[in-house]
C-alpha cells in the first residue's frame, strides 16, 4: 500500500473514490526548513505542508469525507 495524503476540497463532487489524480508540487522555505505541499490538478484540493517530498506525483482517491465546511480527500500515492 502506498503513502496516504489528505487534501482539503471546498466543493462537493470534484473527485470521487477510485478516481486517478495527478498532483502538482510546490515548496516553501520556512523557519522549520523546506516544506512541500501538493495540489490535485487542476486546483481541486490542497494538502497541508509535508516535511518530505512525495516520490510520485500521481495517485488514487481512496476516500472523500464531508466535514463541517470542507471535504477531506485521501489519496493513496503510487508506489515506486
Amino acid at each position: 500500500m502506498g503513502q496516504m495524503v489528505d487534501f482539503t476540497m471546498e466543493r462537493e463532487g470534484l473527485v470521487k473514490p477510485g478516481d486517478r489524480v495527478d498532483l502538482k508540487e510546490d515548496r516553501a522555505s520556512t523557519m522549520s526548513g523546506m516544506m512541500y505541499y501538493y495540489t490535485i490538478k487542476d486546483a481541486i484540493a490542497m494538502s497541508s505542508n509535508l516535511k518530505r517530498p512525495l516520490t510520485k506525483l500521481a495517485g488514487t482517491v481512496r476516500r472523500v469525507e464531508q466535514q463541517v465546511s470542507i471535504y477531506m480527500v485521501t489519496v493513496e500515492i503510487d508506489e515506486e
